[in-house]
């Protein structure tokens, strides 16, 4: 009737011989400008920390102000806000030092100076 087939039941003969990608994936080269334009981004951002330092210590001590003119608590407010305004610098400086590692991580792992 007919001849016995050699293949194994797969769609294709060869698709368990070899591995899909026999030389391993390189990641694509990325374009210059683009480069440039991420190192200006990434310096624009670590450059934006000491502003965002300085308003989150303005607004918090703003509002600790206002609230203590509003309730007659006189110092204590304010001190608790200023407080509030300080952590929230403080995050925000250890959140950009985060991503200039990130992006200093990236960059060497590119390859390229």
């Amino acid at each position: 009737m007919g001849s016995p087939t050699s293949h194994s039941g797969e769609m294709s003969q060869d698709s368990m011989l070899q591995p899909a990608h026999r030389m391993g994936m390189r990641p694509r080269a990325a374009d210059p400008a683009a480069r440039t334009a991420k190192r200006a981004y990434n310096a624009l951002s670590a450059s934006s920390v000491g502003l965002e330092m300085g308003l989150s210590v303005v607004i918090g001590l703003l509002v600790g102000y206002y609230l203590d003119r509003w309730l007659g608590t006189e110092p204590w407010l304010m001190l608790l806000w200023l407080v509030f305004g300080l952590v929230a610098g403080f995050r925000g400086v250890l959140r950009a030092v985060g991503r200039a590692e990130r992006a200093a991580n990236e960059e060497a792992s590119d390859g390229r100076p």
